[in-house]
């Protein structure tokens, strides 16, 4: 975690916008045959074919979004895209090509930027997606990071975040919780660390859940897998922001209610043990804490056969009308009303 003060600094104006740009792209073969032309010219050029095309943007601001004293900065290049991508799967479309743009005040040198591409290099080869574009520029404090993803599906597979009906299963991908109890965990590390900065922190234990916050991965698997079981999602849509807000989302949408059951809701262990360390609930986590990048879809009640025992699906609830409301069903089977509690940007206070 310590910063090696010796470390080779390039400064950013030797090479200059177009330099620079040039240097950390230099690596990048395009492999989507969707990509004609990527970074170099004025513009890039895709020819999807027929197909419809998917985008998505997002904005990560360093102090808001990540905290560079735990966050190393090829993980964030790797997140930076990650969180992109997920969007792209949401909508049930493959992602082709991405773009990164920055904005960086001078107290990063070349060498900062490099590891930076070096997570997303990472992410485009593991998801293979094509880095086709993107600006530098010069912030006054800070860093931002600003993504764009670009996918591509037949019209026909395309899912929204309408579409879901009374009596539809409300499924889960993967467990939930992790990536914000790993945040708890970093930022108690950081606090140890400024009053004594030589203890070096153990974070073994957390390994999971730490990981689930610093390098979380799309589901791009769940695409894949939904197609081979001959399932098409009713709605969908990624659990960036917790739980509870993301199934407000979907009942808003669809114009219908939902019952979610605390007992059937995905927990790793060490989301378990952690919550009891930090004397947090693990439900009230799975529910507000987001950043999880799982994905939340519906499927009609005739199509359960098709996922039951899937090891990587979970069956959460079910839609009801609208006039029911949106609820969760407690161990003790007593009904309480969802609200969205989930992440907001624009909160200092969390």
């Amino acid at each position: 975690m310590l910063e090696d003060k010796n470390q080779e600094r390039t400064s950013l104006e030797e090479l200059g916008e177009f330099g620079l740009i040039e240097h950390l792209t230099k690596n990048f073969k395009l492999n989507q045959p969707s990509s004609l032309i990527g970074v170099g010219d004025d513009a890039a050029v895709m020819d999807y074919e027929g197909k419809k095309t998917i985008v998505s943007t997002d904005m990560l601001v360093e102090g808001v979004h990540f905290d560079l004293s735990y966050m190393p900065l090829k993980h964030l290049g790797y997140k930076s895209v990650m969180v992109n991508l997920s969007d792209i799967y949401a909508m049930n479309a493959m992602a082709t090509q991405v773009t990164v743009s920055l904005a960086i005040s001078n107290r990063f040198p070349l060498e900062a930027l490099e590891e930076f591409y070096e997570g997303v290099a990472l992410a485009c080869k593991l998801y293979n997606v094509d880095l086709v574009g993107g600006d530098t520029t010069s912030s006054t404090r800070g860093m931002i990071v600003s993504v764009t993803a670009l996918g591509a599906a037949n019209e026909n597979d395309i899912v929204y975040r309408k579409g879901s009906r009374p009596n539809d299963l409300l499924v889960v991908t993967g467990d939930l919780g992790g990536a914000y109890l790993g945040l708890q965990v970093l930022k108690r590390e950081k606090e140890v660390f400024k009053v004594n900065p030589n203890s070096q922190p153990d974070l073994e234990p957390y390994s999971y859940i730490v990981e689930r916050q610093l390098k979380p991965e799309a589901r791009k698997d769940i695409v894949d897998l939904l197609k081979k079981l001959e399932v098409k999602p009713t709605s969908m849509i990624d659990i960036s922001d917790g739980l509870s807000s993301e199934v407000m989302h979907l009942c808003k949408h669809s114009e219908v209610g939902c019952n979610v059951f605390e007992d059937k809701i995905p927990l790793d262990p060490t989301v378990i043990s952690a919550s009891e360390e930090f004397k947090m609930d693990s439900t009230m986590i799975a529910m507000s804490g987001g950043e999880d990048y799982e994905l939340l879809f519906t499927i009609d009640q005739a199509d359960f056969p098709k996922i039951k025992g899937n090891p990587n699906l979970t069956v959460i609830g079910h839609m009801t009308e609208k006039s029911e409301g949106v609820h969760l069903i407690t161990r003790a089977e007593t009904k309480i009303p969802i609200t969205a509690q989930g992440w907001n940007s624009f909160n200092e206070n969390q």
